[in-house]
């Protein structure tokens, strides 16, 4: 026989299949994935973003506190450092020495700044939790004379959690 007679045998075609784009199961893996990281991850981002609201309202309770101590040495006392109504004498808990909100700056209102009780030696501050900032567990900041720091209306937070 001749070698050159021989045919060999031929392979079968091997037909690939060429990929066109994604089924609807890597898709929908897909879609699960970043469902999950956010389900994750936005209570995260939102809870960052009270703590850096609260965070600016201590320092704005800290401002007005030495905007009062200012006050008080000027006038002897820590009263009158209030708006008053127009037209009567009757005075409010907005402060009339500082910014009435925080952050001090700018349009947004987290938190309302309001002097609460100032006598010739005492006063109390409070930062009010107002729009988006109106659900924070840790409800109103407040702030004495003394540089005591404190909550009202917090739901199980403490002075450590929020401050």
């Amino acid at each position: 026989m001749n070698s050159k007679n021989i045919e060999k045998p031929t392979q079968p075609k091997k037909r690939f299949r060429i990929n066109r784009g994604f089924t609807l199961i890597e898709v929908m893996v897909v879609v699960a994935i970043i469902g999950l990281l956010a389900a994750i991850g936005y209570p995260a981002y939102t809870e960052q973003v009270r703590k850096a609201r609260r965070a600016d309202a201590a320092g704005a309770l800290a401002g007005l506190a030495g905007a009062l101590e200012r006050h008080a040495v000027e006038t002897g006392g820590y009263e009158g450092a209030v708006k008053t109504n127009v037209g009567s004498n009757t005075t409010t808990d907005t402060p009339a020495i500082f910014s009435d909100k925080s952050p001090i700056d700018g349009n947004e209102r987290h938190y309302d700044l309001k002097i609460s009780d100032a006598t010739r030696s005492s006063f109390l501050i409070k930062a009010v939790p107002s729009g988006d900032q109106a659900t924070d567990p840790c409800g109103t900041l407040t702030l004495n004379q003394l540089g005591v720091r404190g909550l009202e209306g917090n739901q199980g937070k403490t002075v450590d959690d929020c401050w």
